[in-house]
């Protein structure tokens, strides 16, 4: 949870149809479970201010709960399977959600409606990742025949719904996850390729030729990677169940922990505490490390 006071919480979701808040520093103790879902939950988060979690199922449909009373603040239904949510970062009522469809959608939770639609020649979007502080965001596409490297990320303008750019990442490889770094305007971008490349995050969004992450192994799994809260580690998943980190300056492998049997999907620093890690894999466990 991103709230100071609440960063003990942890939250996950599952296929299991449910999604779950666990004290995952003190007790490892599964607070809540919420099964409101009828399908598979493949996305889930935080609201900014900690009390509320958005998901969105595999069954269409979108929920705001409010983790104390556990009641729907706000429900829509989607007109696809979702797999990605994102926040606005600055105006917190606003959300932008992908997943088997053509169109990327932003919802409004005041009016519970979708105010923008974003339309690409596409099948799927794997993830979304805001930039300069909203007014642009990214996303990811499962795009990568020969003629279509200009659509595997594509960045857009939030308020008109225009396309930026789509001549970013022009190898053929699907990218499963985006992450922002947090002090430097770059950002990362997983791909089917092994690695993780480095792009700038503002226009036109160059990947950079000397930096780039590998080791791992993604092979077609949605393996998530993230940016430590003070910038100086990278850390991903990997198919054979390994959590690899790396130093960002220099691309070196900084660990390599042991992980899990089946393939790690996910990794999450804690918020606060830099030297705590969570990470879970498709086997259905969740460890702190």
């Amino acid at each position: 949870c991103p709230v100071f006071a609440k960063s003990h919480m942890l939250l996950s979701a599952s296929m299991d149809k449910t999604f779950k808040v666990w004290n995952a520093v003190d007790s490892g103790r599964c607070l809540q479970t919420y099964s409101l879902h009828s399908e598979a939950v493949r996305a889930a988060r935080w609201s900014p201010c900690g009390q509320r979690i958005l998901s969105g199922g595999f069954d269409f449909a979108l929920h705001l709960t409010d983790l104390e009373t556990g009641t729907q603040v706000f429900s829509g239904q989607s007109d696809f399977r979702i797999t990605t949510l994102k926040f606005h970062p600055k105006d917190h009522s606003l959300f932008v959600c992908g997943g088997f469809h053509p169109e990327v959608k932003a919802w409004d939770i005041r009016t519970g409606k979708v105010v923008r639609s974003y339309k690409a020649t596409i099948q799927q979007t794997l993830d979304i990742l805001f930039l300069q502080e909203g007014s642009e965001f990214l996303s990811s596409t499962d795009a990568s025949s020969r003629d279509s490297a200009d659509r595997t990320i594509i960045a857009w303008d939030f308020r008109s719904s225009a396309k930026i750019s789509n001549q970013i990442f022009h190898e053929r490889y699907t990218c499963p996850s985006l992450a922002l770094h947090p002090r430097e305007p770059v950002f990362l971008a997983q791909t089917n390729g092994n690695y993780l490349a480095l792009f700038s995050a503002v226009w036109p969004y160059r990947m950079s030729r000397r930096r780039r992450y590998e080791g791992h192994k993604v092979e077609g799994y949605s393996v998530g990677c993230e940016c430590s809260p003070d910038g100086d580690l990278l850390v991903t998943g990997s198919a054979d169940g390994r959590v690899l980190l790396y130093s960002f300056r220099t691309a070196s492998r900084a660990r390599t922990l042991p992980g899990h049997t089946e393939a790690c999907v996910g990794a999450a620093f804690h918020p606060v505490l830099p030297s705590v890690l969570a990470t879970c894999s498709w086997e259905g466990d969740v460890k702190i490390w």
